[in-house]
């Protein structure tokens, strides 16, 4: 059994939980949850009476909700998503996995990254077909970044999307994504024992952010992009509740966020400023940190940062590049109770 890397996070934050067969010693898996998906349970799949696959509601390359049938019980997982390997590693399933996508630098995946016994499909934006195809998989997951090759993927095997419903939210689309692939194995209650525990610690952060306004970006390449309620980030206007005042909630953000001024976040002045560290995440060399990005002449006009309420998000490499996990959840709620509940 692979050893996966601890994580040492500042703060109260870590909270252990023993997941049955996983490959993770010690996990942050907090989370909260409240979806309802239909699937098979353990009480319906008796040694007399196991099914062959089960069918779950899934989205397609072109985002469409699509019923896809998988098999039941899948034993070779192709896994190219951050968000379904770290699933797959709390619910128990890690040895079941073949193949991943390599090249990530989040510390609690690493066992499977740098497993040699695991084929290399790629990195999370291409894949590498020829490695997929010899992994002969039962089942393939991918997130959004693999929706262009959605349609050449499903002609290998079933395909499993890992995406964050905007009307859901973050927290009820992980939730929604984990019971649809515990159902795969009839473990659906292990999502629950892992996520229950994050309805405190969200509440904790909603009540804090009553009454409170933000702005919440991304900082690339010196630039600062507006992130709105509809993607990355969205859990600190949706979820915790800051009232976004970046940008109007019936513009949707571009994938690194709209290009706004400093002058546009001075004239704003938002109580908090939210930032994600695009080039930090991706380990772009040489790239000024969001933190000296941010500390400018005009930002430091803002009543932001004059109370000292200018955030940089601690695990910027988490909140890019593997929302949809449950250890990722945990880490990102931490990174808002350390800045937020001191």
């Amino acid at each position: 059994m692979r050893k996966i890397l601890s994580i040492v996070l500042t703060g109260a934050m870590v909270l252990s939980l023993a997941a049955c067969g996983s490959k993770a010693d010690n996990k942050t898996t907090d989370t909260d949850a409240g979806s309802s998906v239909t699937s098979v349970s353990e009480n319906e799949t008796s040694e007399t009476e196991v099914p062959e696959t089960i069918a779950l509601t899934n989205r397609n390359g072109a985002g469409e909700t699509v019923e896809v049938e998988f098999p039941y019980n899948p034993k070779r997982l192709a896994v190219m998503d951050l968000g379904a390997m770290d699933i797959l590693d709390n619910i128990g399933y890690g040895d079941w996995i073949v193949g991943v996508s390599k090249g990530s630098s989040i510390d609690y995946l690493q066992g499977y990254v740098n497993d040699d016994s695991l084929l290399n499909l790629g990195n999370v934006k291409e894949a590498d077909m020829e490695a997929v195809m010899e992994s002969d998989p039962d089942v393939i997951f991918i997130g959004g970044r693999m929706s262009a090759i959605y349609e050449e993927l499903v002609k290998i095997a079933p395909v499993y999307m890992v995406y964050t419903d905007t009307e859901k939210g973050v927290v009820e689309s992980t939730e929604m994504n984990a019971k649809n692939i515990a159902a795969l194995f009839g473990v659906e209650d292990k999502v629950d024992a892992l996520v229950n525990d994050y309805n405190d610690r969200i509440d904790a952060l909603k009540t804090f952010a009553e009454g409170k306004t933000a702005i919440v970006g991304m900082v690339n390449a010196g630039g600062f992009g507006l992130l709105g309620n509809d993607g990355r980030c969205s859990i600190i206007g949706n979820e915790i509740g800051f009232e976004n005042v970046g940008v109007d909630a019936d513009i949707d953000t571009s994938a690194h966020g709209n290009e706004a001024s400093f002058e546009f976040v001075l004239d704003k002045n938002s109580d908090y400023i939210f930032a994600m560290d695009r080039d930090a995440a991706i380990g772009t060399n040489g790239a000024q940190l969001a933190a000296e990005v941010l500390d400018n002449e005009l930002i430091n006009q803002t009543e932001a940062a004059k109370n000292g309420n200018v955030v940089v998000l601690e695990h910027s490499n988490v909140w890019y590049t593997a929302e949809g996990g449950i250890t990722a959840l945990g880490i990102m709620l931490s990174d808002l109770e350390n800045a937020l509940l001191k």
